[in-house]
């Protein structure tokens, strides 16, 4: 028997995608390490040359999918998942198998730094592309003869968070398709195809897996044919995991519902105590009441992951403030079990200040996180006057 709906989050982390029990066999079989199986006469798979499946991707494909898309009451298959070397991988796979010469294309301006890239390379490829923020759903008056329609909510790194169900009715309305990039929030947070979306799409390098040490993506759809085309665009470009990789995505799993929700509440702790903070502006985190975008992320979100963003004086004061903390790496990336912070200025590409930090918090204890957090600041800009704060 396989998970349902009914199951809670940790159970659905734990179980999913295992195959059924056999005597003497592993609960999670080992990685496949193979570039070809045993063919005799004609291909009829499921398994056949190593760059179109392998049994430990369909174990992990069959694992996002039922956290994507929960089996229906039958355990018959509602989505359909193809994993991908890395999360621009999968991103790419969307954009391009699906659009095409004379198409139009609208993004996000304030999503990824690497979607500026994939602007230029469809628009290389004569794919007109339009922009919009993503507060506000912005992006509703681009949709007029869109062929898709690509959203990150929340986004990343700026935290804004816009409403799925609305810009994908409307977007459905004119035929145009519907890609969300999930990564910040996993399939615990946000179910994108529940909101109607036709793609839910992730780098499975941050959040999903959480423990930093491997990259991932993928793409689920609940249309197949639409699962087949990006698979078929995986098969041309040979964008493939190795099977290490998503073993150990699979493995990592099972602690998806602890990490997500340790972490999440630590990110709350973390910026109710920077609220109001003297050297802390434009400070941002979902699950925030006050914070604009929680009125939409709490109709559509069940987590609001582990991101909290905030600016601080200038370049130099980041700076110090980044090399002051102890338990903090400054690190790219976000999601994992150890917190990361960054000056996000430093790469170019993304409409922040000198002096924005994104911090991902981990699973340490929340209360040595905030004291050292709040010491580096103090470290950074020189002792408060406490009489005054």
């Amino acid at each position: 028997m396989g998970i349902s709906d009914e199951d809670g989050d940790g159970t659905r982390s734990v179980r999913a995608g295992l195959p059924d029990p056999v005597a003497y066999e592993p609960t999670l079989p080992g990685p496949v390490f193979a570039a070809h199986f045993h063919l005799p006469g004609e291909p009829k798979g499921p398994y056949t040359y190593g760059r179109d499946e392998n049994p430990t991707w369909t174990h992990l494909e069959r694992a996002i999918s039922e956290l994507e898309a929960p089996p229906s009451e039958n355990g018959g298959v509602t989505a359909h998942t193809v994993v991908f070397a890395s999360g621009m991988a999968a991103i790419s796979a969307v954009l391009l198998s699906q659009a095409k010469a004379g198409d139009t294309v609208v993004l996000p301006d304030d999503g990824y730094q690497a979607l500026p890239l994939v602007r230029e390379q469809l628009e290389a490829y004569g794919v007109s592309v339009r922009t919009a923020p993503t507060a506000g759903d912005a992006q509703l008056a681009e949709l007029d003869g869109a062929r898709l329609l690509w959203i990150e909510s929340p986004s990343n790194p700026g935290l804004d968070v816009c409403d799925i169900r609305r810009l994908v009715d409307a977007a459905h309305q004119g035929g145009t398709l519907v890609a969300v990039d999930n990564t910040l929030a996993t399939p615990l947070g946000q179910r994108p195809l529940d909101l109607g979306a036709d793609f839910s799409v992730a780098s499975g390098t941050k959040g999903l897996t959480g423990h930093g040490d491997l990259l991932l993506g993928y793409v689920t759809c609940r249309d197949a044919e639409l699962a087949a085309r990006v698979r078929r665009w995986r098969k041309v470009v040979g964008a493939i995991p190795g099977p290490m990789e998503a073993w150990l995505a699979h493995r990592s799993l099972a602690t998806l519902q602890l990490r997500a929700d340790r972490q999440g509440a630590s990110a709350l702790v973390l910026a109710t105590a920077l609220r109001g903070h003297p050297y802390v502006s434009g400070l941002r985190y979902p699950g925030l009441p006050e914070d604009p975008s929680y009125p939409v992320a709490a109709r559509q979100m069940r987590r609001f992951g582990c991101v909290v963003s905030f600016t601080l004086p200038d370049k130099a004061f980041a700076e110090r403030f980044l090399e002051e903390l102890r338990l903090v790496d400054d690190a790219t990336s976000f999601g994992g079990v150890r917190s990361t912070a960054e000056r996000r200025g430093r790469w170019g590409g993304d409409a922040v200040p000198e002096g924005f930090i994104r911090l991902s918090v981990g699973a340490e204890d929340v209360n040595d996180l905030t004291v050292d957090v709040l010491r580096a600041l103090e470290a950074a800009g020189g002792p408060l006057d406490t009489a005054a704060v």
